[in-house]
């Protein structure tokens, strides 16, 4: 890969982590470009496998169509090529969040609200680790989660781990598919 002028290298230790806010900020604006809003930046695989996720969507749907991967998959990749941010190979995956999808930013716990979701925080907070329940929007920085035994739990955002949606049917109803069209082809380009 050519490397930019001035480009921030970022490296992959033995962990397998990456720098995620600084590719967060070369990612970001590229996605606004084309209209999405930028959901996870993640590097995957360890250093067995090495990928670089990204997830986005269109504001108005919650969802990318096929062809909006592939568009922002050929844009990121001219970026990531030009930059050369990351030192070892690696693959770009580009994807719509999915139903069960991470919940990564505070607006999406206020989106979601009303879907179960589960929580993992990074240290315990009421004697618990993990929550899980519906959500019940944001007060401040702070979720809100009634759990299954119906106690409301107030949740620092900056606490948490991970959060992502569970597979419900009321969860399915609401996120029904732009369209399905191509979901059964594969294009190999090159």
């Amino acid at each position: 890969m050519p490397r930019g002028a001035g480009a921030e290298r970022l490296r992959i230790g033995r962990t397998g982590l990456a720098d995620i806010a600084a590719l967060t900020r070369l990612i970001e604006p590229e996605a606004k470009a084309l209209g999405f809003d930028l959901v996870r930046v993640a590097m995957i695989g360890g250093t067995s496998d090495p990928t670089l996720q990204v997830m986005a969507e269109r504001p108005d749907t919650r969802q990318l169509t096929i062809d909006d991967c592939a568009d922002l998959s050929r844009r990121l990749s001219d970026m990531l090529d030009e930059k050369d941010p990351i030192e070892v190979a690696y693959r770009l995956e580009v994807s719509s969040p999915g139903i069960d999808r991470p919940l990564t930013r505070l607006k999406d716990f206020d989106d979601w609200k009303g879907h179960e979701a589960r929580i993992t925080l990074a240290e315990k907070r009421d004697g618990r680790k993990q929550f899980k329940g519906d959500l019940d929007g944001v007060d401040g920085q702070d979720v809100a989660v009634i759990t299954q035994d119906g106690n409301r739990h107030a949740v620092p955002f900056d606490k948490i781990e991970s959060a992502k949606l569970t597979l419900t049917d009321r969860l399915i109803a609401a996120t029904a598919p732009l369209s399905t069209e191509g979901a059964d082809q594969v294009k190999v380009e090159g």
